[in-house]
């Protein structure tokens, strides 16, 4: 049975009925997907022929989920505070020690997702999503027509947030057998290594910020990123957008350079940059290489 999920807007709504003495009411207890009708007692609502209460304290920028027969706040606290946050436009963000994962001022981070994703232009091709988060962006590819998405998370608390999260794509298959979706609970940093080279028509990489996950913008992790993309391929890099009077630093453009010397042809787009592997990678590679270091034998005319 599908479990709802609790807003304070819809706990207010639900209140408001019982208030106005009202049977029943329509709204989402899937967080926007889908309209459902509740039947609204006294002392409990009731939905799909199963009866749950109302809840004592329900907070604002909380979603609450039903486990062990009660209410309970997504949220996860191990080495970090990880929650799901609800949004105005349905799908929710997610938050790690309070700093937001995903844009929502403006846009609805599924639609925000979209808009990147047309960027490497999926229809047919196999994607690495290195950062799968909620899966928002490996979501929009199989919507878009990809064959094949490999998605990393090595957060094991944020993959039990997607596991709630109704917008937030399951496994797919294709023809019963293939995975048209494959999310890999691991680490991309170590995983990077065992991909094979050109094994990729598309990369998305959305990496928590600078300050968090550094090593995720680093040169040697780029070099892999254009190692394992086939020579065409393109790839959108999330940077968000950091003050630079108060951070410091261009990320973005420090971003683009990077890439620049692992040989990807770049262009700043939005929030991000996006990337192309040019066809002449081998060249550039050799080009890349530390030069052998001189000898220091003298030859036979610099010694007479």
């Amino acid at each position: 049975m599908a479990r709802p999920l609790l807003t304070l807007a819809v706990h207010e709504a639900l209140l408001a009925a019982r208030s106005a003495n009202l049977a029943a009411i329509e709204c989402s207890l899937d967080l926007g997907r889908s309209i459902s009708r509740v039947e609204v007692n006294a002392s409990n609502w009731v939905w799909n022929d199963a009866s749950f209460s109302f809840l004592e304290v329900c907070k604002d920028r909380t979603i609450y989920h039903w486990e062990n027969q009660r209410f309970q706040p997504a949220a996860r606290f191990n080495t970090s505070l990880i929650k799901l946050v609800p949004t105005e436009w349905g799908p929710p963000t997610f938050e790690i020690d309070g700093i937001k994962m995903l844009p929502t001022a403006q846009v609805s981070p599924y639609a925000d997702a979209e808009r990147k994703v047309s960027l490497i232009q999926p229809r047919g091709k196999v994607v690495l999503d290195t950062c799968g988060g909620l899966g928002y962006f490996a979501a929009c590819c199989l919507n878009g027509g990809a064959l094949r998405v490999n998605s990393f998370e090595k957060n094991a608390d944020v993959i039990w947030l997607r596991s709630l999260n109704p917008w937030s794509p399951p496994p797919v298959f294709t023809n019963g057998i293939d995975n048209a979706l494959t999310l890999t609970h691991a680490d991309i940093i170590e995983q990077i290594a065992t991909l094979q080279d050109e094994s990729f028509d598309a990369i998305l990489h959305d990496p928590p910020r600078f300050g968090i996950a550094g090593e995720l913008y680093s040169q040697a992790f780029y070099n892999q990123l254009a190692r394992v993309l086939k020579p065409g391929g393109r790839m959108f890099h999330y940077t968000g957008a950091p003050n630079r009077l108060t951070s410091g630093r261009d990320v973005q453009n420090e971003v683009a350079n990077r890439l620049q010397r692992a040989g990807f042809a770049t262009e700043l787009n939005g929030d991000g940059v996006l990337a192309t592997r040019p066809f002449a990678l081998r060249n550039h590679r050799e080009n890349l290489r530390e030069p052998r270091p001189k000898s220091h034998r003298k030859s036979r005319r610099e010694l007479g």
